[in-house]
């Protein structure tokens, strides 16, 4: 039988995207060069969470987009893998731009390595950040690090991080750990 821990709550998520949102405006004194990319398929609530309340909260608005790196992964054509490729919606050119890429959880990095190869064909960008709701710790297969990191969770490989979010039909936000 699954075990299920709380992680964050709607309270406290809303604290840490708050905090996130101050950290980047900390780090980027002039956002006017900046832009958000959100990862498909749950980055992309994130991303749309970090954008409003930078909007809300600091009355700056930051360029949106998401990123479908399905084709990119390295596990792509491997035996028995269905991959379900989601839309990649990016209107605007990302050359010369501050790039904060935006993501759920951070496991593994081969996701976020195949984000920054995939972005690649929109131009290559002055500096790439990372940002995500969920650091797995202990985790890694690759050396790819948040910059901005909503919380830091000690886990094993067998434990997983399910993020429900309300935008897919949950009743409330709620991160859970699962054994």
């Amino acid at each position: 039988m699954q075990k299920k821990r709380l992680i964050l709550n709607q309270p406290l998520l809303d604290i840490t995207l708050r905090r996130l949102c101050q950290e980047i405006i900390e780090n980027h004194e002039l956002l006017e060069n900046t832009v958000l990319i959100g990862l498909q398929p749950r980055g992309i609530f994130l991303a749309e969470r970090i954008a409003h309340f930078l909007k809300e909260d600091f009355g700056v608005n930051i360029p949106l987009g998401y990123l479908d790196a399905t084709f990119y992964r390295d596990d792509f054509k491997r035996k028995g893998n269905i991959l379900k490729p989601n839309s990649t919606q990016i209107n605007f050119i990302i050359e010369d731009k501050n790039v904060i890429l935006i993501d759920d959880v951070l496991a593994t990095g081969r996701m976020v390595r195949a984000a920054i190869d995939a972005m690649q064909a929109f131009g290559r960008p002055e500096k790439v950040e990372l940002l995500c709701l969920i650091d797995r710790k202990y985790n890694r297969d690759l050396p790819i690090q948040a910059n901005f990191a909503g919380k830091k969770v000690n886990t094993l490989d067998s434990q997983r991080v399910l993020v429900e979010w309300k935008e897919q039909g949950h009743e409330t936000d709620s991160i859970w750990l699962i054994d």
